[in-house]
């Protein structure tokens, strides 16, 4: 038998248009030039039409004049653009504060009842659902503003509990906190100790948990300081606050806080409609417990109120928090169709921003940078209660909303009295160095940089 040579495979180097990774380098270099030219070929063209329309290519105009006021607001046609934009995020962050916790109450109701054992509860709640949610929010938005709130009575006979409310067609007068009394700045030293007090006491029973086992009670005992602390501040301030009812002299209503009817259409519309969408969450995340959960919690005699809030929406919790992250945002995006009921929120202001003469490519990067930011503070929050509800821990960047969050209050809203700017503004900022503290330590427990010795020391922060 003779011996056959063995044959070997030798590897040879492809040609370099076969190479893949040269393709991929070369795909690259291509999408970046094509992007590159693209941007600087509407940049050019931009710059020729506002050249031609005798418009500024910079943001410089956000400091001159607006001429025109907005409704239901002090600002003046004198203040410059930038305050304007101010006023229009403010009153979108006026709809969606209220907005979000009405209608994720309401939407929880809502879903629950679509699962009671009642048949004239489940089958109205599901009527609510299958209509309001077919039908476009600026339908239900001008609904509330035109035959529903517009046919309320005139500012001469209105509805009204004196020192109480009023209610017109001009708008729904509240009794609201009156915080220009002489401690209400230094108030605000109070909030901040109070905070410090409440988290200390939150992580103390936290260990105390972990240690003995006896139930934390961790929201209780820290909300308990809290109110503790503020009260003692408020009576050793001599009262820097009080509650300021509406009273009306004929046309005119002093006291209180207005809620317009553009407000009242906008925001009520959408908790209607957005409420839909979370109570069609919260009874497919309610189904999507396993039955198992439930006969257990029968079999240990829990009422239904118990098996609900103890076993079931916990469990269900972790299953609609992604989604209901998106209604927010939607809630959130959604508050831009008050153009059409004429409330001044800033898609409003940015379009009349732009009517007067101002360039409108610079207003409406800012609008949507804005929209941007919400949005993605919105998503910041939801994704680390995602990650506390899936994996158990808080992420290490979890200190960085609630900083996020002070962030934009203070840069959008500025200081909430006239005499409180030092103490907001020191508020401010211990609680960004105690947020950005908290969050390096987390970050440097996670990447293991601190030592063993140093981790106690360091717990203080978190």
């Amino acid at each position: 038998m003779s011996d056959t040579p063995s044959t070997r495979v030798v590897a040879t180097k492809p040609l370099w248009y076969r190479d893949v990774r040269v393709l991929r380098v070369i795909a690259q270099v291509i999408f970046a030039i094509v992007a590159i030219g693209l941007a600087v070929y509407l940049y050019s063209n931009f710059s020729r039409a506002s050249a031609a329309a005798n418009l500024p290519t910079g943001f410089g105009y956000l400091d001159g004049p607006t001429n025109f006021v907005i409704q239901d607001s002090d600002f003046r046609a004198s203040q410059p653009v930038h305050d304007a934009l101010r006023v229009g995020i403010r009153n979108t962050m006026a709809a969606v504060a209220v907005g979000a916790i009405l209608m994720t109450i309401l939407g929880v109701m809502i879903g629950i009842g679509r699962l009671s054992q009642n048949w004239l509860v489940r089958k109205s709640t599901q009527l609510y659902v299958e209509t309001v949610r077919n039908i476009p929010p600026l339908v239900i938005i001008v609904f509330l503003f035109t035959p529903v709130i517009g046919q309320f009575p005139q500012i001469q006979e209105p509805t009204e509990v004196e020192g109480l409310f009023i209610a017109s067609n001009r708008g729904l007068w509240l009794p609201w906190v009156n915080a220009d009394g002489p401690g209400a700045g230094r108030f605000w030293y109070v909030v901040l100790v109070g905070t410090i007090l409440a988290g200390a006491v939150g992580w103390w029973r936290t260990k105390v948990n972990e240690r003995t086992g006896t139930p934390h009670h961790r929201v209780l005992w820290s909300l308990g300081v809290m109110l503790a602390t503020l009260a003692v501040g408020y009576v050793a301030l001599g009262a820097p606050f009080d509650v300021d009812g509406p009273l009306r002299e004929g046309r005119n209503v002093d006291g209180g806080i207005k809620l317009s009817t553009a407000y009242a259409a906008v925001t009520f519309g959408l908790v209607i409609y957005t409420a839909s969408h979370v109570a069609e969450l919260v009874r497919g995340s309610i189904q999507a417990v396993p039955r198992g959960q439930a006969e257990a919690a029968d079999a240990l005699a829990l009422s239904p109120f118990q098996r609900m809030r103890f076993v079931v929406l916990p469990q269900a919790f972790k299953i609609m928090v992604p989604p209901l992250a998106s209604q927010y945002l939607n809630f959130t995006k959604n508050t831009s169709l008050a153009i059409f009921v004429g409330y001044s929120e800033i898609t409003q202001v940015s379009f009349t921003i732009q009517g007067n003469g101002n360039p409108g490519v610079q207003t409406f990067l800012l609008l949507m940078a804005v929209y941007l930011t919400l949005s993605l503070s919105m998503s910041f929050g939801a994704n680390a209660i995602n990650s506390r509800l899936q994996n158990g821990v808080w992420p290490w960047w979890t200190a960085a909303v609630p900083t996020l969050y002070i962030t934009l209050v203070w840069a959008y809203m500025g200081p909430l009295t006239k005499d409180s700017g030092g103490p907001w503004m020191l508020a401010m900022l211990a609680g960004l160095v105690a947020g950005g503290g908290n969050m390096a330590y987390r970050l440097a427990r996670t990447r293991k940089w601190l030592s063993p010795r140093s981790a106690p020391a360091a717990a203080m922060l978190g």
